[in-house]
């Protein structure tokens, strides 16, 4: 019955001008919790980060941050709707990311949306975690609408797909092992960088010469990839300085591991825009924030008239303002309507 009562208000919301949707997000390390207005405009955005809690342990763990989105996501709601301006009443609908992520946070986040969507007795839109990542996107680029080919880069995926519109995604190709994501942060693990890893990489590669060879891509005329050997190969390189007690060139090596794990990437995702006829990509994830990513993907594209687009900063790592722009287009495609039977999925397909 609640179920079905749920569908009626989907059906009356999509005859409303100005449908609000409240997001929640806790996949990871980030509780998070958002106000967004038709998918496009973020009221509030909140974001209560754990990095300085993990650092002591070099990474996530889970058991620690699941405790962490206990204590802080109703502090972090009440701050959301108070930045929005909006009474809760005034949320139309509330959007939690499901899947994918650590099974424990994620359960935070859903018990949390069940209950508060069964209270205010309003629809419950379940959300692809990795689907969300493409919407900030459409959060920092109003006028941008699908097709187009979409990069997803994170510690978790690295997928090449085709985003036909708003709730379909086809997979052109992804990774066969490692994202690109968890190659960045093992490595800097080993080299000794502070978590996370990925961008202090990025920042000494800056100032490092991309001249050393690691591996070769033996995927290049596939649009899949594969990141493990690279890992591996790099991983060597460094414990054989080590045993050697060579200066270890971290900043050559940050640089030459961004070459070898983007520029593959890179042209393979031009690629596959030529092939399927699109003039646009847009990258989503948390690497998208890697500045070799950007600098070098819009250089190439733009030598083929595409034009590339990628999230706000702000917007690049976890965050519910995705969540509930993505919620926004469930709702008005009749996808991922739910009810308090609702379960959180550590693995979901994109």
């Amino acid at each position: 019955m609640y179920f079905e009562q749920m569908q009626k208000k989907v059906e009356r919301l999509k005859g409303k001008k100005d449908i609000v949707v409240l997001g929640i997000e806790s996949s990871c390390d980030e509780t998070s919790i958002a106000v967004v207005k038709n998918g496009r405009e973020v009221l509030s955005n909140v974001i209560s980060s754990q990095i300085d809690i993990h650092k002591r342990f070099g990474g996530v763990v889970p058991e620690v941050a699941s405790r962490n989105h206990v204590m802080a996501i109703p502090n972090v709601l009440d701050q959301a709707v108070l930045e929005a301006g909006i009474k809760i009443s005034d949320i139309d609908a509330i959007a939690v990311t499901y899947g994918a992520g650590l099974i424990g946070a994620l359960m935070v986040g859903v018990c949390f949306a069940k209950s508060l969507a069964y209270a205010l007795e309003i629809p419950l839109m379940a959300v692809s975690h990795i689907h969300g990542h493409m919407c900030a996107n459409f959060i920092t680029y109003n006028d941008l609408v699908p097709p187009f080919v979409g990069l997803i880069v994170s510690g978790g995926h690295t997928a090449i797909v085709e985003v036909k519109d708003y709730i379909n995604f086809k997979v052109l190709g992804s990774t066969l092992d490692d994202a690109v994501g968890e190659c960045l942060d093992k490595v800097a693990r080993v080299l000794g960088l502070e978590y996370p890893g990925g961008p202090k990489i990025d920042k000494l590669g800056k100032q490092g010469n991309p001249t050393i060879k690691f591996s070769k891509d033996s995927l290049k005329n596939s649009y899949d990839s594969s990141f493990s050997g690279l890992k591996t190969a790099t991983i060597n390189f460094i414990h054989n300085l080590n045993q050697k007690n060579k200066t270890i060139p971290i900043n050559d090596i940050c640089a030459s591991l961004e070459k070898e794990a983007f520029i593959p990437l890179i042209n393979k995702t031009i690629r596959a825009c030529k092939d399927l006829g699109y003039n646009k990509i847009c990258v989503a994830g948390g690497v998208s924030a890697n500045s070799f990513l950007r600098e070098n993907l819009k250089s190439q594209a733009q030598k083929s008239g595409i034009e590339v687009f990628f999230p706000d900063m702000k917007l690049c790592t976890d965050n519910a303002a995705m969540i509930a722009s993505q919620g926004y287009f469930n709702l008005l495609n009749d996808v991922g309507l739910s009810d308090i039977n609702l379960d959180a999925v550590s693995n979901i397909a994109l």
